[in-house]
């Protein structure tokens, strides 16, 4: 029997450096569980050294969380990989941190890079380059992806800076994304006018939250007879009645 779910699936945690302290592991899922929202990804920029925490506590409250991770690419797109667990989604990060560009984060420029745990403790600070981009084209990150089994996600097209369209003035046919992210800044009934020519490849929109407020500001629903991984991949597919409401 299929159910609606409530999803978020592109949350930043205090790992990256734009996002607040206060989205700490816990403060997301606090937020999230306040909200209704059955399904979160936490995504942070080039690293996901907080999944592990964010998961174990999503888990405690009865919500899903999908590993992921927001990679910046060498022509500066970012995309999203969203993985069935945090063994994959380190096989991702190992890839990333080889591939990043070099040399060490200002924290007075860009501010800090928190490592936390379920208990709002900082167990370090991460002092990568997470701000910077990858030596990986989009095709080798999108293909990285799909080999360790993870869905490739195109972040915000609509977004002039860091977005596909934005970078490269259109998305390669031959690119093989799962899905395409439109921002929380677009209506939906904008989106379709304006992308109606990348139509046939599915699309999600989350709230790209940065800050405690801003987690929910923009759900999918998604039908789907349960709230796993392999459940979403059908909805995105809209195979046998699962489907993305946007």
């Amino acid at each position: 029997m299929s159910v609606e779910f409530i999803a978020d699936l592109h949350l930043h945690s205090c790992l990256s450096p734009c996002a607040e302290l206060s989205m700490s592991p816990k403060g997301i899922v606090e937020r999230a569980a306040s909200l209704g929202i059955n399904i979160i990804a936490v995504c942070d920029h080039n690293s996901a050294e907080n999944v592990e925490a964010t998961e174990r506590l999503a888990h405690s409250k009865g919500i899903r969380l999908f590993p992921g991770m927001e990679i910046t690419s060498a022509e500066e797109v970012h995309l999203l990989g969203l993985f069935r667990d945090t063994a994959s989604v380190i096989k991702m990060q190992e890839t990333v941190y080889a591939r990043l560009q070099q040399g060490e984060h200002d924290e007075e420029a860009f501010g800090m890079q928190v490592v936390a745990n379920e208990e709002d403790e900082v167990l370090g600070f991460n002092n990568r380059l997470l701000i910077g981009a990858t030596d990986m084209p989009v095709q080798e990150i999108v293909e990285r992806i799909h080999e360790i089994g993870g869905l490739a996600i195109a972040s915000h097209i609509d977004r002039e800076g860091f977005g596909i369209i934005g970078q490269l003035g259109f998305i390669p046919p031959d690119l093989r994304f799962d899905a395409l992210e439109i921002s929380r800044r677009l209506a939906p009934e904008q989106a379709q006018e304006q992308f109606s020519h990348y139509s046939k490849v599915p699309w999600i929109s989350s709230s790209d939250a940065h800050t405690v407020d801003d987690i929910g500001k923009r759900t999918i629903r998604l039908v789907m007879e349960h709230a796993t991984f392999d459940e979403f991949r059908l909805a995105l597919r809209g195979e046998d009645g699962r489907r993305v409401i946007f």
